[in-house]
């Protein structure tokens, strides 16, 4: 933040020409060092003192050229530190402090890389699918456009392993990278994937062929918003009623949606039937299919036992998805 930088620079300038002034005083004058805070304290601050001690034609002319240099730096000081407290520079580090200690505490959660189209669309539907999220953006506005709206933000280069490391890198569940450009992008892929080994990873990008380069690189997949541009413009033409379908599952937070479901180790339901996990064998939950390995099948029968590590496909409202969630997982 510009101001805030400002507004350091200005101590640091400040505290400069008190140890200047002090070394001047001490050597020139031999003054002790308490005399010498002292006789530079009261010449910045011209509150009308007397000379601690009196002074030489050599303290003199170095106290006029203090005069002069110290005011010139304390009003700029005071007009930066105004307009850094008048701006909401003081009350934005504050709420970015009280953001960075809630980020500490947050395991399992999606981080977002950028904000733009894409970037936009990917944190509406996780919050709106009740997943925690947190968001690194460079542009300043974009992030306190997020913090008001109560979404962990921090501003910073999501290629600088510091930056993922504050948005819980090592803790988060997966990353979404959907900056400009497939450089920039591949860079985070690469970042994040030195950084924590086992987190998914999905990268936006443009050029189609640069996807095998970027799942060699670490990303989980890598999806062409042209392509699936490409083919929804086709969906449109040739199976219009499904996509209204699917547009509806993605736009209203009360309709439905369509979740993978894992089964954890240590699920109650591990062992038991489709037909007596209540909150499977349900009006309010479709099983569409079920994963185990690399075999999907559709429409399992209701006799089907759950194992752990199984996945299913299901279509749910997300308060049912929740608590479907909570229960096998």
């Amino acid at each position: 933040m510009q101001t805030a930088r400002n507004a350091i620079q200005t101590l640091v300038l400040l505290a400069l020409i008190l140890l200047a002034g002090t070394l001047g005083y001490h050597f020139l004058e031999g003054w002790s060092l308490l005399d010498a805070v002292y006789m530079t304290v009261i010449t910045l601050a011209t509150v009308g003192y007397g000379e601690t001690h009196p002074l030489s034609v050599s303290g003199r002319i170095f106290t006029m050229f203090l005069i002069l240099g110290g005011m010139g730096i304390i009003l700029y000081g005071v007009s930066e530190l105004t307009a850094f407290v008048v701006e909401g520079g003081m009350t934005g580090l504050l709420r970015r402090n009280k953001m960075t200690k809630l980020i500490k505490k947050l395991s399992h959660h999606y981080i977002v890389c950028g904000t733009g189209n894409n970037g936009h669309y990917v944190i509406e539907e996780l919050v709106r699918t009740k997943r925690t999220v947190v968001v690194v953006e460079k542009d300043r506005h974009k992030v306190n456009e997020l913090l008001d709206r109560g979404i962990p933000a921090i501003e910073g280069d999501a290629s600088n392993d510091a930056v993922l490391e504050a948005a819980g890198i090592h803790r988060a569940a997966g990353l979404v990278t959907t900056l400009p450009e497939d450089k920039d992008n591949l860079f985070v892929v690469i970042t994040a994937r030195g950084l924590n080994d086992k987190i998914r990873i999905i990268a936006k990008i443009d050029d189609v062929g640069a996807r095998d380069k970027f799942l060699r690189s670490g990303a989980d997949s890598a999806v062409s918003a042209s392509s699936i541009g490409g083919l929804r413009m086709a969906s449109e033409m040739i199976r219009p009623d499904t996509v209204t379908f699917l547009d509806a599952m993605l736009r209203d937070n009360s309709t439905l949606r369509v979740e993978d479901i894992h089964v954890g180790a240590s699920s109650s339901f591990v062992g038991k039937t489709i037909n007596e996990c209540d909150v499977l064998h349900s009006h309010k939950t479709l099983v569409v299919a079920k994963k185990h390995g690399t075999e999907f099948e559709f429409n399992p029968e209701g006799t089907h036992r759950l194992a752990a590590g199984d996945t299913f496909v299901v279509i749910a409202t997300p308060q049912n998805l929740e608590q479907v969630r909570k229960k096998l997982s």
